[in-house]
């Protein structure tokens, strides 16, 4: 049977083609120009090849601080923050944007008020930003939610990751060794068939 045939080596060419597909609507190198507020950037983020990456440490740092934001009370400034603290923390843009995309237009009432009730009730029990009136106390119910939520919602993401990760590697030793059984070293021009 060719390497090209078999059941494994078809599932990793379907996985490389749903992941270009959920790939494609956010910001890449390539067309990083097409978003409104990346774009006035877009020729200091094609110099940063860490935005682009998706080495652990990068992916690691765009998670956290992307969950965070995503939770905060910023609808509207997200994606510019996002794009801020990707270049100031060295993160993955394309992981942050993603993040950003959390909290749209159908889901922002639900976690703002997810966050609220759970900062309202983390400053009851500590009582740490009280007393800055209903309003102030609302607002700081708002971002103590958003913080410890996001950074709930970030582990979860960071579990997911290293799941991910590791199925991965075990995909990638399967493969490597049918490639090793047909004699086909992964990138060469004129691989056999048989």
């Amino acid at each position: 049977m060719p390497v090209r045939s078999h059941p494994l080596h078809r599932r990793w060419l379907a996985r490389r083609r749903r992941l270009r597909r959920w790939l494609r609507p956010l910001p890449r190198r390539a067309n990083v120009a097409r978003y409104p507020v990346i774009k006035w950037f877009a020729q200091a983020a094609r110099k940063r090849p860490y935005l682009w990456s998706f080495k652990r440490q990068h992916v690691m740092v765009s998670l956290y601080t992307g969950a965070v934001v995503a939770l905060m009370p910023v609808y509207g400034l997200q994606l510019a923050i996002g794009l801020a603290l990707a270049i100031w923390l060295r993160g993955n843009l394309t992981v942050m944007a993603a993040l950003q995309m959390v909290t749209n237009p159908l889901t922002m009432g639900p976690i703002y008020y997810a966050t609220h009730r759970l900062g309202a009730w983390l400053i009851g029990l500590t009582g740490y930003g009280e007393g800055a009136g209903v309003v102030g106390t609302y607002i700081n119910a708002l971002v103590v939610g958003g913080i410890v939520g996001g950074l709930a919602f970030a582990l979860l993401l960071d579990l997911g990751w290293r799941l991910l990760a590791w199925e991965s590697r075990r995909f990638r030793a399967q493969l490597a060794a049918l490639h090793e059984h047909f004699g086909y070293r992964h990138g060469d021009a004129d691989a056999p068939e048989g």
